[in-house]
């Protein structure tokens, strides 16, 4: 991903924030050289075995994903091979009225996390298991309202032949947090305020990270 250097992320630890809080990853791959790269929408967690309760830097960590094993994409996949995991934070479209200068250009204020690595399939049917548990446990506390999966764990056995777990070693990343940094202060805050005082949630999102720029 290019990212000039006005858009680079303040600190490590926003990347990590953004990939707990946006954890719906495009995986890219390189497919056939006749069907082009591979690319699938799947969910993904920290591996809380392996990368602590909030870790500080992305590389180096672990992710853990899963996917239909329908998916030709699962059938792609090797262990040690490369994978490109991106995710999307809080953007908004940012109109040259609220500049309130001339000439001005309209632009997009986005985030974004692009995180490379190594694929580790999981075979084992209890890993398969524990990877899916996990991932229960961690979106029913950031985004659930804590369900209780203890009743359908049996139900989840019944569907793991279907599932493909895997685990992912972030070898490098890279994040844009394109949030103004380029324009004069005065003009950069007249784009937070009225972002934060958008009735639209992406834009009040992107106004808050705003508010975090040092």
């Amino acid at each position: 991903m290019f990212v000039p250097s006005f858009y680079r992320e303040p600190d490590n630890s926003w990347m990590v924030d953004l990939v707990r809080g946006n954890p719906l990853a495009l995986a890219v791959s390189n497919g056939s050289p006749e069907d082009g790269p591979l690319a699938t929408h799947l969910p993904v967690i920290f591996d809380p075995e392996r990368s602590g309760d909030r870790p500080g830097r992305l590389p180096g960590a672990t992710l853990l994903g899963h996917m239909n094993r329908a998916n030709p994409h699962w059938s792609a996949l090797r262990t040690g091979g490369i994978l490109l995991l991106t995710f999307t934070g809080p953007h908004s479209y940012v109109s040259p009225t609220t500049y309130r200068t001339t000439p001005a250009a309209p632009t997009w204020n986005f985030t974004a996390v692009h995180a490379r690595g190594v694929v580790e399939k999981i075979d084992s049917t209890r890993e398969t298991l524990e990877v899916v548990q996990a991932t229960v446990r961690a979106y029913e506390g950031e985004f659930g309202d804590g369900w209780d999966m203890t009743e359908s764990v049996d139900y989840f056995r019944k569907i793991l032949p279907a599932v493909g777990a895997f685990r992912f070693t972030v070898t490098g990343a890279e994040g844009m947090f394109k949030l103004s940094q380029e324009q004069p202060a005065e003009v950069r805050e007249r784009v937070r305020e009225s972002f934060g005082q958008s009735g639209c949630r992406y834009k009040r999102e992107t106004a808050g990270l705003m508010s975090r720029l040092p």
